[in-house]
């Protein structure tokens, strides 16, 4: 079976037998650019700079010779700008913290402070104040709060709306082109058009934005959904016509080569609870997803995809109404997240795309055989009838060790 068939088999709940593999299809199932590297070299392949395609959490291009090493059955496209607004090209080599030589896009544009943490500035543009900064012992880039004061009178929706653009002929022709050349791998595609998140806040700060203006501020911006909900909604309803819009655009450019689209990744989940309750989801996040979700399944044959950390047992009939065909993370270590509960109880309603291993206890700190007992068990379950991808729970880390890591490929290898 080929790899595009893996997935539209997981993706329509049929059990084969053999479920497919993604790392670095999207931005929350990628590899860390230094474990990429590791990696790299441990399978001899050609020595070479990893390339930092999501420059925010620092993953790399996993490139086709690591893909077939991987196993990998599923390949993505994202948007030709990156988290800071850089265009994805002109690459140019860099040296990280820790050492390592990587390639990033031209205009990635750094200072170091006089911490001595790197500064990040949006569309490369140092003239301005940074939007991010990667502390000296970090591995990735935390947001600069660069929210202005805010005066209730003067505060304006219009403002958190600055960054969501309808399609441009030049964007249609690289998702056209981008598409078209991931359909060419043979395997199966998920799609990252942007601009389509609902209160990412990961998005919130506007880190490609050289002067953000409106709630910028993550504290702020929760606070909102109780004190501000009519400010929210104003913004969540204009975005919604611009996703429409852009949907329907891409749909006509990139058709049937995709079989997934990734349609956000608000969080709504803590380690032990939710950010909000049932009627808050509902009332402030349910209606503009179901419009998205709506419109793909009646003009598409693409299935959407939520990424959404924590505990969040108790949402995810909220997710399945809301239209979202899949599930991602699959925090398995939070609370109330056992898996076999959620392969019991949702299974045939929702992919579950990731709870393959988790990165925050096993991957990172248990023994070689854990890791394999850990993911044979986390694969039986939850590939069982199907509507199962696997993938770790979210990024695999930098410094996790290489042979756990190899452990994990190796039970995979075991499933092929």
């Amino acid at each position: 079976m080929g790899s595009r068939e893996k997935l539209k088999d997981a993706l329509e709940h049929r059990g084969s037998g053999a479920f497919p593999v993604d790392f670095g299809a999207t931005p929350v199932t990628g590899i860390h650019v230094l474990m990429i590297d590791k990696l790299r070299k441990h399978f001899e392949l050609e020595t070479r700079p990893v390339k930092v395609t999501e420059p925010y959490q620092m993953l790399g291009e996993i490139e086709d010779d690591l893909l077939e090493q991987l196993g990998v059955d599923v390949v993505g496209i994202s948007p030709k700008k990156n988290m800071f607004g850089h265009t994805q090209g002109d690459w140019k080599p860099f040296r990280t913290f820790w050492g390592q030589e990587v390639l990033v896009p031209g205009e990635f544009n750094t200072s170091i402070d006089g911490n001595g943490d790197l500064l990040m500035y949006p569309e490369g543009d140092d003239s301005i104040a940074p939007s991010a900064k990667m502390p000296k012992r970090g591995y990735f880039f935390d947001a600069v709060n660069r929210q202005k004061p805010i005066d209730e009178a003067l505060l304006d929706p219009e403002d958190n709306l600055e960054e969501f653009q309808v399609f441009s002929e030049d964007d249609l022709l690289y998702w056209k082109e981008a598409a078209a050349s991931a359909a060419l791998t043979g395997k199966g595609v998920v799609a990252n058009f942007g601009g389509t998140a609902i209160g990412d806040i990961a998005l919130v700060p506007g880190l490609d934005l050289k002067d953000p203006r409106g709630i910028r501020d993550v504290a702020d911006w929760y606070m909102s959904t109780l004190m501000r909900p009519d400010y929210l909604h104003h913004v969540f309803e204009k975005q919604t016509d611009i996703a429409l819009k852009n949907l329907e655009m891409a749909n006509e450019a990139v058709g049937d080569s995709i079989d997934a689209v990734f349609i956000c990744g608000t969080d709504f989940g803590t380690q032990n609870s939710t950010f909000c309750d049932a009627e808050t989801y509902n009332d402030l996040y349910a209606p503009y997803y179901r419009k998205r979700n709506d419109w793909i399944h009646q003009n598409t044959g693409w299935k959407t995809f939520k990424h959404c950390c924590g505990a969040v047992e108790s949402f995810m009939q909220l997710f399945i109404d809301s239209g979202f065909d899949i599930i991602n993370p699959v925090q398995i270590n939070a609370a109330g997240m056992d898996p076999v509960l959620l392969k019991e109880k949702y299974g045939d309603k929702l992919i579950f795309w990731g709870g393959g291993a988790d990165t925050q206890k096993i991957l990172p700190f248990a023994s070689v055989g854990e890791v394999k007992d850990h993911v044979r068990r986390e694969c039986e379950i939850l590939s069982k009838d199907g509507g199962f991808v696997f993938n770790t729970v979210h990024n695999v880390q930098a410094n996790v060790p290489v042979e756990n890591v190899l452990a994990m490929l190796e039970v995979l290898a075991e499933y092929r």
